[in-house]
């Protein structure tokens, strides 16, 4: 029985995503054969699935993809709420990618994602298509994983920036506030924050009061410790934004002329506390380079998952790894829904029993 399997890599770029691909690859390979598979990359996303922008791949194609970062099918952002809008350019959307996967000839497509992609995902898989996802994010926010690839090595990034951030806080005795990714979820921040650590720690799901914040730097002044690390996901927001809507918290930001949480805080700290306040925002090189070890194992752990599922006919299924044992979910059952930090968790709990503020 030949089998004709499309892949596509969707949303943000992270490390692991082509150990991913390799993975799926080499297991459907030894498990179906050569003569019998056929691998076709959809390019840059559902961007590509659209307007069938595909390419027909060869096994040498997978090799030596292991180690690289990024995606070599490319990737896109298309956000799911256009998904079933027509615009300017007169498509239906779904149509044009169910009629890609006819043109095709595909059997399934799997596709490598965040929280956006899988509920497009669903979509498809509602719509008749043979769709089995694997769970990308630096953010770590996908439910129902414990773990999704790519998190660990930018885990590893950021901890190594706030490493690196220690010593020219302790020279020039300042407050050092690190933007890390994260507009919804703060595990990255939390993980990163704790393993680098981070004096104070900012997150989405613990909105912060501003004047918490400083007694916590100045309690560090009057201990004789001169500079603080602060680090603050990119999402976070004090206690009188947590209580507006997403519109309305960038409207006041817009008129206050300062748009980032991180910019905010450490302009207050500055003026409240007197203390020289410096931010740093690592952005991007959060999501580049070579995936960690953990990384390139969970990666290959899934990839083959992915290939168990494609034997046993298995579709609308998500890969996820729960309780150290990879298995799979429901797309139904997770697409639209975020892994959020419980706030009294015993992460959180570790972090303050150590004496991390996290100004709540």
């Amino acid at each position: 029985m030949k089998r004709r399997i499309g892949i596509l890599t969707s949303g943000g770029d992270c490390p692991g995503l082509n150990a991913t691909i390799r993975g799926v690859a080499k297991a459907c390979y030894e498990r179906f054969g050569t003569d019998d598979l056929e691998i076709v990359g959809v390019l840059n996303g559902y961007s590509g699935l659209i307007n069938n922008e595909c390419a027909e791949m060869k096994p040498s194609d997978f090799s030596g993809i292991l180690t690289r970062g990024g995606t070599i099918f490319g990737t896109k952002r298309t956000p799911y709420k256009m998904m079933q809008v027509i615009g300017e350019d007169n498509i239906d959307k779904v149509k044009a990618m169910k009629e890609t996967y006819k043109k095709q000839k595909l059997d399934c497509l799997l596709t490598l994602g965040g929280n956006g992609t899988h509920k497009t995902s669903n979509l498809l898989a509602n719509e008749g298509l043979n769709v089995i996802g694997l769970p990308k994010t630096i953010d770590n926010d996908i439910y129902g994983t414990d773990v999704t690839f790519g998190f660990h090595t930018s885990v590893d990034i950021a901890t190594e920036v706030i490493d690196r951030l220690h010593t020219t806080a302790t020279s020039h005795g300042r407050c050092l506030v690190v933007e890390i990714m994260g507009n919804k979820a703060g595990w990255l921040t939390l993980y990163s924050g704790i393993a680098g650590g981070a004096d104070i720690i900012v997150i989405p799901e613990i909105p912060y009061d501003i004047n918490k914040l400083c007694e916590a730097v100045e309690r560090r002044n009057r201990e004789k410790k001169a500079f603080s690390i602060i680090a603050v996901a990119e999402g976070a927001y004090d206690t009188d934004e947590a209580n507006m809507k997403k519109r309305e918290r960038a409207k006041k930001r817009a008129e206050e002329g300062i748009t980032t949480a991180t910019s905010r805080i450490a302009k207050q700290i500055e003026a409240n506390t007197g203390m020289e306040a410096r931010v740093c925002v690592p952005g991007h090189m959060l999501r580049g380079g070579s995936p960690s070890a953990y990384d390139r194992v969970l990666a290959t752990k899934f990839g083959v998952r992915a290939a168990q599922l494609i034997a046993k006919e298995k579709y609308g299924y998500t890969v996820a790894m729960v309780d150290t044992v990879v298995k799979e979910n429901k797309l139904e059952d997770i697409a639209g829904k975020t892994k959020f930090v419980p706030a009294d968790g015993q992460l959180v709990k570790t972090a303050k029993d150590i004496g991390i503020a996290f100004g709540d």
